[in-house]
């Protein structure tokens, strides 16, 4: 769950022949007496097949994502209040990632996550009426250079505000097609006509995110690329309606995540509720939070969020 904030401004050479010199009646060079005679032609062997170009992988190898762990950080830099990666350097961030993925990765491969906010919502309307902000080109540029430094995967979190989410989508496919890159969907900040972020939870469906899905695996299939994660958040059941309409596409991993605030007793009953009826082929993700979990309680331990049922495939922090 995240606070209403305006997203941070944010040749190969070729060798030459040379011509031979001769009369054609075909007599040698001057003086020589010798006639000289052409080499017999040799039969021109086949040119090698060409070597096939590799198809596109995962960061850390492989084309689907089962093998891995997810666990990442979200945020949105200068804007520390919307998650730790909007904190200090950002290869240093990347490395605790890393660092905090392997105490979660236990009979998987651990596969650090940058989960950058890439639609914003806002608390006004601003200039389109759309209540939201896109982040900028250069810092979604600048975190998916980090990613591939790293060998990480970038997700791309939207918050729509009033903004069409398909379109939020769509706008971010220069980014979508390749193959490190997927979409993380918060739809408790997706607003309907005449509400507004932060008065009252957003909301989506199943229908819409399937929409969604389908686009993404359009993009996979048209580019042969790895399978591609699309997150959503849900906070409460209220905030995906008609959930047994989504259906998963080829190539895409939906992964529905479990966000909500509280004790480690006040999260698993959350939990418990979201994946209650949960549709065939979704996953499951689970969120903590540094500060607001630990307030008056404690932070979920790697032990605890492993013994969820059915096991998350992602973690994620803020």
């Amino acid at each position: 769950m995240l606070s209403v904030a305006a997203a941070a401004g944010i040749g190969l050479l070729a060798g030459c022949g040379e011509e031979s010199a001769g009369s054609s009646s075909g007599a040698g060079p001057q003086g020589s007496g010798k006639t000289k005679h052409s080499p017999s032609a040799t039969p021109s062997k086949s040119s090698p097949s060409p070597t096939p170009k590799p198809r596109p992988e995962l960061p850390r190898g492989g084309r689907e994502l089962s093998r891995y762990r997810l666990v990442g950080y979200c945020g949105l830099p200068g804007a520390a209040a919307l998650g730790r990666l909007g904190m200090g350097d950002l290869d240093d961030q990347v490395r605790q990632i890393e660092k905090t993925a392997r105490a979660y990765a236990a009979d998987r491969e651990p596969q650090p996550v940058l989960e950058l906010l890439a639609t914003v919502a806002n608390s006004s309307a601003g200039p389109d009426g759309t209540y939201r902000s896109r982040t900028s080109p250069d810092t979604i540029r600048r975190f998916h250079d980090a990613a591939k430094r790293h060998r990480a995967l970038l997700l791309l979190n939207i918050q729509p505000g009033r903004a069409s989410v398909l379109g939020e989508v769509k706008a971010l496919r220069e980014w979508l097609v390749h193959p490190d890159v997927g979409i993380a969907l918060d739809p408790e900040w997706e607003m309907g006509p005449g509400e507004v972020p932060g008065n009252t939870y957003g909301h989506t469906s199943g229908k819409e995110l399937t929409d969604v899905a389908r686009y993404l695996s359009g993009i996979i299939d048209e580019h042969d690329l790895p399978q591609k994660p699309l997150v959503f958040h849900q906070v409460a059941v209220s905030v995906v309606s008609d959930q047994s309409a989504l259906r998963p596409q080829p190539g895409v991993v939906v992964i529905k995540s479990a966000d909500g605030i509280g004790s480690p007793g006040m999260k698993r009953d959350t939990w418990r509720q979201l994946v209650r009826n949960q549709p065939e082929g979704v996953r499951t993700g689970f969120k903590l939070f540094y500060e607001e979990d630990t307030e008056g309680s404690r932070l979920m331990t790697p032990e605890e969020v492993l013994a969820l049922r059915p096991r998350p495939d992602y973690v994620m922090f803020e």
